[in-house]
This record gives C-alpha cells, sequence and structure tokens, in this order.
C-alpha cells in the first residue's frame, strides 16, 4: 500500500468499535515527565495518552507519506503565527497546529524552522501553566536539532505533544486537550491535502473519503463545556468542519478530481489561518 494510503487508512482504523477500550488501555499507560532525553522504543509505546481521541497525530501523517522521492515539505511552511492570544481556545488549538509545524520542519531537516517552532510551543504552553513539563522538552529539540538528529527529534515531538496532554490533565484543562488534537488534525490534513495536490494520485484522493471521522471530531467538539463551544473561534471550528464533512462525505465509487482535493486543502488552510490570527 502506497504511504499516503496507509495513513489515510489510519483515519479509518481510529474510529473502530475498539475504540473504548483501546482508549482505556492508553490511558491506563501514562508516564511521569520525562527527562530531556529521546525516549526509548518502549517508552514511546507507552507515552501518556489522556484524551480518546485517537486520530492519526502529525508524526503519523507526515512519515506515511514519504515516498520514493521526498516531498518539499518547506513548501509546506507558513509564516510566523501570534503567540499573544490571551484566549485559552485559541491556546489550544494553536497549540496542536504548531506541534505538527514541528513534524514538517524535522521532515525538512530544517533545524533553525525546529528551533523557531519550538520556542513558539515553549510560549504558548507556559500561557496555558504547562511549561515545567515541556521546558525540558523544548531543551532537547534545540540540542537535537542543532546536531541533525532528526530521528530523535522526531520521537522528542511525539514526546513533547503527551507532555502538553498529560500536564492539561494534571491541570484539570482536559477539554483544552481536544482542541489540541483537532489543531493537529487540521494543520496535518491541510499539509497532507497540499502536498496531494503537488503530486495528484487517484488512488489516494479516493482515500480522503472520510466523513465519520469528521463526524467524530465534532462529535468530541460538542461535548465540550458551554463556555468553549460558545468562544467565537470554536463556533467558527464547527461552521468549517460542516463544509469540510460535506467535501470527505462523497460515494464510495467517486474519485476526487485535483481540483476538488485542492477545494479540501484551502478550506482546511483557510481554517489554520483562522486559528493563527491575532485576536
Amino acid at each position: 500500500m502506497p504511504p499516503l494510503r496507509k495513513w489515510l487508512a489510519l483515519s479509518v482504523i481510529s474510529l473502530v468499535p475498539a475504540l473504548s477500550a483501546i482508549a482505556d488501555e492508553q490511558s491506563a499507560t501514562n508516564t511521569a515527565v520525562a527527562e530531556s532525553t529521546p525516549l526509548s522504543a518502549d517508552e514511546m509505546k507507552n507515552a501518556a495518552a489522556v484524551d480518546a481521541l485517537t486520530v492519526p497525530t502529525p508524526g503519523e501523517f507526515f512519515a506515511a507519506i514519504e515516498k520514493e522521492g521526498k516531498p518539499d515539505w518547506s513548501s509546506e511552511y507558513r509564516p510566523p503565527i501570534s503567540t499573544n492570544s490571551t484566549d485559552r481556545a485559541q491556546i489550544a488549538l494553536n497549540l496542536g497546529t504548531l506541534i505538527a509545524d514541528g513534524y514538517i520542519a524535522v521532515e525538512a531537516h530544517d533545524g533553525q524552522q525546529v528551533k523557531n517552532v519550538g520556542k513558539d510551543v515553549l510560549a504558548l504552553a507556559k500561557k496555558l501553566s504547562v511549561s515545567p513539563s515541556v521546558l525540558a522538552r523544548s531543551e532537547s529539540i534545540t540540542h537535537f536539532a542543532e546536531n541533525d538528529q532528526w530521528d530523535q527529534l522526531n520521537e522528542e515531538l511525539e514526546a513533547t505533544q503527551n507532555e502538553v496532554k498529560k500536564a492539561l490533565e494534571e491541570n484539570r484543562d482536559t477539554d483544552l486537550i481536544t482542541l489540541v488534537s483537532v489543531g493537529g488534525w487540521i494543520r496535518g490534513t491541510e499539509v497532507v491535502t497540499g502536498l496531494l495536490v503537488q503530486n495528484y494520485n487517484a488512488d489516494d484522493a479516493r482515500l480522503l473519503r472520510q466523513p465519520a471521522l469528521v463526524s467524530f471530531l465534532k462529535g468530541k467538539l460538542a461535548a465540550l463545556p458551554d463556555k468553549i463551544q460558545k468562544d467565537p473561534l470554536v463556533q467558527n471550528l464547527n461552521r468549517e468542519l460542516d463544509q469540510i464533512q460535506m467535501m470527505v462525505s462523497f460515494s464510495a465509487d467517486h474519485v476526487p478530481t485535483a481540483e476538488e482535493v485542492k477545494s479540501l486543502n484551502l478550506a482546511a488552510a483557510k481554517l489554520t489561518k483562522e486559528i493563527g490570527a491575532p485576536e
């Protein structure tokens, strides 16, 4: 199975009936805050998974899209976002998108971009009072970037995402975990469809049919407290996801055209831009 198709299949696998059992098993394996060294294979397997929103992580998005020729990852860079927001919902969504940006920089083997993104992740983590658990990760990310240790950087970014979620749970900010995950998924969708636009493949495009996944995301958002649901950005997020859901709800025998893939990419890009916009 081509790599992109493997990634797309992950979205379907995440929705099988065993979802709850898997999430419970993962939650039981939460680990303590790690030292500033790369996690072992066993530690990565047992990394904190404190939310039940089992959508593909940015790392899974991007590791799966590598084909015979390396994609132009730098083409998916975006301008720096503002880290001055005081809206906690926006901060959480932005954290998710920034962690995805970190994976893009790693895939591009761009150490300076990795460090730039890491600095912004730490700035937002401080605003959510989770910086102590992320600080050591930030320092080790800088070290690995300076020494071109790309495999370790991938592990460290995944660990950073888990540390953010674990710290939010410990701070009783579990509702924000959903927004971190949704932010990462939206940015990842933008990048994956952007690369598919560059190198269109009908078989890969067919597997963009994922209405159940978007419905799952919307269900998680609908379960958030009223205060968060009334946040203007979250309300807009729900409306935009309605549009994205329609785009990925085509019939099983339909093959999305390059233009339809581009439309999905533009919709995800628009939402990413709105999440990152200054208050």
